[in-house]
């Protein structure tokens, strides 16, 4: 009887040992395998596009669309706290060059029918900390205060329309530019707003090179300027940069077509952010000219009269070509902003 305890026992004591050699044994590799499992780091697609030496902010998209607001697609990628937002349009403020480093916005074919006239009422951007450019920065300067943002684009709204004149908004430009194929590329834009219905727009000036200041708070006068549109719509999704300089240009509106991944080189910035980055690489790398139609359609107006455009009068200030001013002005000595 007592051996067969002794065997019983000896038995349990070698089958408690092997146990313990198993756990041992295989333990680390449960670890392993385990530790194998965790999601692989998620490499950004452009990386592999743009060369090392662009610098390209980070992105805090996700911040909006856990805010629950829609999937800002014309933004480009920025810590929100340098954004400025306006009811038409959000804005990168660059404080060095005082302006925007990009304009960004939404447009829809309903946007672009104009139900307030410009207001023409020039102000600084009450919502820049650091104060925004002025008056006194454009005046006898020879510089058109121009748009980013068009303000035909913002004329859907009392408000868009009136904060389409912030200075924020305002870039020095040559007044041939401005007037000429500046506004003929805003103009095409809005015409693909109305034939898709919606697009996304980034516009901006190229900041960097030898550049000129203007005015008392030095405001940096760009060389180039660049528009990107993008039109989301599944496998027709398309996009188109522009690029162009200050001056007096001739020629088609595509004769200044880039693609958006020699534009990104350009400025630095990193455009369209939110889109799926397998499409972004698609759109991205080519330059469609047959996919946009070139025909300009014209601008639905539905304007409804502000009293505080009544009783304005056509300027009497002189031209360069020794002609009338045709801008119309509600200042008390009857002339213009630019011929004060």
């Amino acid at each position: 009887m007592k051996n067969r305890f002794l065997k019983i026992l000896i038995v349990a004591i070698v089958a408690c040992v092997i146990s313990l050699l198993i756990v041992k044994t295989y333990a680390p590799k449960k670890a392993e395998t385990s530790s194998s499992k965790t999601a692989p780091v998620r490499v950004n697609s452009k990386e592999q596009i743009l060369q090392p030496s662009v610098e390209i902010s980070d992105t805090l998209h996700e911040n909006f669309i856990a805010a629950d607001l829609k999937v800002a697609y014309e933004l480009p990628a920025c810590p929100s706290s340098l954004l400025t937002k306006h009811e038409g349009y959000t804005l990168q403020y660059d404080e060095k060059n005082e302006q925007a480093r990009w304009v960004a916005y939404q447009l829809t074919a309903a946007e672009t029918i104009k139900q307030f006239e410009r207001t023409n009422k020039f102000i600084t951007d009450p919502t820049i900390p650091s104060g925004s450019a002025s008056d006194r920065d454009y005046r006898n300067s020879g510089y058109d205060r121009g748009h980013l943002a068009p303000a035909s684009d913002m004329g859907w709204s009392a408000k868009t329309m009136a904060e389409s004149f912030y200075y924020s908004n305002m870039s020095p430009q040559v007044p041939a530019f401005n007037r000429g194929i500046w506004k003929r590329l805003e103009e095409q834009v809005r015409s693909w707003a109305m034939e898709l219905d919606t697009i996304y727009v980034v516009t901006g000036p190229i900041l960097s090179g030898n550049l000129q200041f203007i005015g008392p708070d030095q405001v940096a006068v760009p060389n180039y300027y660049f528009k990107a549109v993008f039109y989301f719509h599944g496998k027709d999704s398309k996009a188109i940069g522009f690029v162009m300089e200050n001056r007096k240009l001739q020629g088609s509106l595509y004769d200044y077509t880039i693609t958006i991944d020699s534009l990104e080189k350009l400025t630095g910035l990193d455009l369209f952010a939110s889109v799926d980055d397998q499409l972004e690489t698609k759109i991205e790398r080519t330059t469609c000219t047959s996919c946009w139609n070139w025909n300009v359609q014209k601008q639905t107006t539905s304007v409804r009269k502000d009293s505080n455009l009544s009783n304005s009068v056509q300027c009497s200030g002189i031209t360069r070509s020794n002609n009338r001013c045709k801008r119309r002005t509600k200042n008390q000595n009857g002339r213009c902003y630019q011929h004060q």
